[in-house]
């Protein structure tokens, strides 16, 4: 595998090997060795996946009590994938990255703690998968508003499919920052 440095310190995009002949592809997901190897968390302790048509926005989601690291990436179909980083103290805080994440090159984004993650859904259908460094606690759910000014990301034009709660989320200069994650 392949480990690519983003503009944001540990916030890092994951090239797998993959080996294609005429019977299709095959690549390793995840290998632990290959992890340690490049300095990357190992200790995955929960693993989701969803399904979303074209148009959904999911996102932009945190933890605090909880925070997890995410190794996130796309079985079938393709997004756009944005971390934001909300570490108080941070030299990028505020900053965004966004990558395609599809079923073409099989790319993963590693999102350390710290970060508010969301997804907008690119194809007709999108399988996106993640394992997490922490067991997931809905009572411990934060959110940044999808659409704040501030932050300024270029969501591809064309429908938007959010959920309620994740319209009500607020700007990032509006959350107090007891709220935020503080910058390690």
């Amino acid at each position: 595998m392949i480990v690519l440095e983003t503009s944001i310190p540990d916030l890092l995009i994951i090239q797998p090997k993959i080996q294609n002949d005429k019977r299709g592809y095959f690549l390793e997901s995840f290998k632990n060795s290959e992890f340690k190897l490049n300095h990357l968390p190992i200790d995955f302790v929960q693993q989701n996946q969803a399904k979303s048509s074209k148009g959904v926005l999911r996102g932009l989601h945190y933890q605090l009590t909880y925070p997890q690291g995410k190794l996130v990436w796309v079985s079938s179909g393709s997004v756009l994938d944005v971390a934001v980083d909300i570490r108080k103290g941070s030299p990028t805080f505020g900053k965004f990255e966004s990558c395609v994440l599809d079923d073409k090159d099989h790319k993963r984004l590693y999102i350390p703690e710290g970060f508010a993650h969301g997804y907008y859904v690119l194809t007709e259908i999108a399988v996106f998968q993640y394992m997490c460094t922490q067991i997931y606690h809905p009572e411990d759910e934060y959110g940044v508003l999808w659409n704040d000014s501030d932050i300024s990301i270029n969501w591809p034009s064309g429908e938007k499919i959010v959920s309620d709660k994740d319209s009500k989320w607020s700007n990032l200069e509006e959350i107090d920052p007891k709220k935020l994650p503080n910058y390690k």
